[in-house]
């Protein structure tokens, strides 16, 4: 699937990956997930996620086979995508990645949602930062937990540690799959408690 002499993706594979079109949508179904529980002003992911498809094997590239530059270059496809389409892509003042524990930092190397929100900025010519967040406990992985265990498992272990940063702005949380949102719901009442104006969420991939 992925092959160094074609960037990052053959161009038979790229043109086959499943798009939404959920940036076009002022009311995208993605904030079903946030209702009633966290005020989300936009939500989108750029292609749909499913078991064995070419989306999750590009995803699992991002996230553990230090595939960085795949990460940026992901988030570039999008953030062009979005400042040419997006009608609310302007109302972003700042893109910030989930953070993840300085344990599995290390572990890893590098925070693939940082990489994707790097090549939003790039593509968009917004600001990102690392350093507005933290995520203060260490956890055991949500893959297999069900929606209820997973905000169990987050509810209170991010912490804004830049207040300043994001008081009065709008937020765009970045991540590489959207699933149940819980670990996007948890960073986003952060960072309205913190005072930040509003919230939207990008990431590369979303499960229905």
């Amino acid at each position: 699937m992925l092959d160094q002499h074609e960037m990052l993706l053959c161009v038979p594979c790229r043109m086959g990956l499943p798009e939404t079109s959920y940036h076009l949508e002022m009311e995208s179904h993605l904030l079903t997930k946030f209702a009633g529980k966290v005020r989300v002003a936009h939500a989108t992911s750029f292609y749909q996620f499913s078991k064995g498809s070419v989306v999750q094997k590009l995803i699992h590239q991002i996230k553990y086979k230090d595939r960085t530059e795949a990460a940026v270059t992901v988030g570039q496809w999008y953030g062009h995508r979005l400042q040419t389409e997006c009608p609310w892509v302007d109302e972003i003042d700042l893109f910030v990645g989930v953070p993840l524990h300085k344990k599995r930092l290390r572990k890893r190397g590098y925070n693939q949602a940082d990489c994707i929100a790097e090549g939003l900025s790039k593509a968009t010519s917004k600001p990102m930062r690392t350093d507005v967040m933290v995520r203060t406990a260490f956890r055991e992985s949500q893959t297999r937990k069900n929606r209820l265990q997973r905000w169990l498992n987050v509810k209170t272990v991010f912490r804004v540690s830049k207040p300043e940063a994001i008081i009065g702005k709008h937020v765009a949380i970045v991540d590489d799959v959207l699933t149940t949102g819980a670990t996007i719901e948890a960073c986003a009442i952060e960072l309205h408690r913190a005072g930040c104006k509003a919230v939207s969420v990008i990431t590369i991939a979303s499960a229905r």
